[in-house]
């Protein structure tokens, strides 16, 4: 939880503890209305008298919150047993429910989000019409702060409605860009790319970073792999399939079982990420069997920034990949053509093979083949197609 998000609660909190001291209440609490329930998102007893946890809920009829909204039941009960709807309640004689004091928390478009509650065990006669207006004053209080929680719940369940439809028909297709060896033109592999046919239109990064946002990121992964692997067969026995896969999903181990039914000396694992790893030793530990089963490793973006390098240093690939920032100008920068160099070198060095991404002329292809960089990709030498494409050729 994030360090505003923190704060709000504390205020929301404090609210509910003011609240109950000044009404000298044992129990506080701020309840939601959600899909027909009673939903505890904030309490603050007095000690353990009532067993209220944050997450429960109850069915939203059977409390006293939805008749106080409804009106039938009053905002103030100075003696629940004394009041003939309370008394309709199982929870006045099960707590017990003595006073009652709850008014509705009202969102900013007019609508109820739940409930503002004191309640204590015994009867208060000395509870009054102020305390209901100090409670309102509390209420529209943390409104604000609940309604930035809402905003971003609602935001989750959309993306997590969107997501999940997308996996559930599979609303993405798997296209196929060649990985083409410079010294001769022969395509030796394929790079698996995803293309999103649900809406809304935008770049694949985007959605990878959605589902990551919302915990899909490797369900999500996993199943564009799963996809863009079902086209190995037909592939020519000496091509691969590059696939990509984030440090989060590697370290999940669920791989393991994704490349189960596939040969791995077939197949390119491209681990895209473009900040820093927090354990690089595990990575390496989980990818040990996959790579002794023939899997080869690749680290792209090679050139796009500090994380790059630190990637090719710790992991050890056996392909390093060129960034497009760096192709783009290595024909026309000297500082581009260098850099190109040195990671050519390193990969001499360090028996690596070196991909150029983004290759777009031929000219610069040609710088490429005079840095002896080994294979390119990029639309001068195939633009990403259904694997039709390439069956026909």
């Amino acid at each position: 939880m994030a360090n505003n998000q923190r704060s709000a609660d504390d205020l929301v909190l404090d609210a509910l503890r003011s609240m109950r001291t000044l009404v000298h209440m044992e129990v506080a609490f701020i309840s939601q209305f959600k899909h027909g329930r009673r939903i505890f998102r904030y309490v603050d007893p007095l000690g353990a008298v009532v067993p209220l946890r944050i997450g429960d809920s109850d069915p939203l009829e059977d409390s006293y919150c939805q008749r106080v909204v409804d009106g039938r039941l009053p905002e103030l009960i100075q003696d629940a047993m004394q009041h003939a709807e309370a008394r309709k309640l199982p929870a006045t004689a099960a707590v017990p429910v003595g006073a009652h004091l709850s008014v509705p928390i009202r969102l900013s478009d007019g609508g109820i989000y739940g409930t503002f509650c004191c309640f204590s065990r015994t009867a208060d006669f000395a509870l009054s019409a102020r305390d209901v207006e100090t409670m309102r004053c509390f209420a529209d209080i943390t409104a604000k702060f609940i309604e930035r929680q809402v905003a971003e719940e609602n935001r989750r369940e959309v993306l997590v409605a969107r997501h999940t439809g997308v996996l559930n028909a599979e609303r993405f297709a798997i296209v196929y860009q060649p990985i083409v060896r410079i010294l001769d033109g022969q395509v030796t592999g394929y790079e698996a790319l995803t293309r999103f046919l649900a809406e809304p239109v935008r770049t694949p990064d985007l959605w990878f970073d959605e589902a990551q946002e919302i915990g899909l990121q490797q369900t999500l992964e996993l199943a564009v792999i799963d996809k863009a692997l079902r086209s190995l067969s037909r592939l020519p026995e000496d091509a691969y399939i590059s696939i990509n896969a984030s440090p989060a999903t590697v370290l999940s181990g669920a791989l393991d079982a994704a490349l189960a039914d596939h040969p791995c000396e077939r197949l390119m694992l491209e681990v895209t990420e473009h900040s820093s790893v927090d354990d690089y030793a595990r990575i390496v530990q989980v990818l040990a069997p996959l790579r002794r089963r023939g899997l080869r490793l690749a680290v792209d973006d090679a050139g796009a920034g500090f994380a790059s390098f630190r990637h090719i240093l710790e992991l050890k690939p056996d392909v390093i990949k060129l960034d497009v920032s760096l192709i783009r100008q290595i024909d026309t920068d000297t500082g581009h053509r260098a850099l190109a160099a040195a990671l050519v070198r390193f990969a001499q060095e360090t028996r690596s093979e070196v991909v150029a991404e983004g290759v777009e002329s031929e000219a610069e292809l040609a710088i490429l083949r005079d840095l002896h960089v080994d294979k390119a990709q990029g639309y001068l030498l195939g633009r990403p197609a259904p694997i039709e494409r390439f069956l026909q050729e």
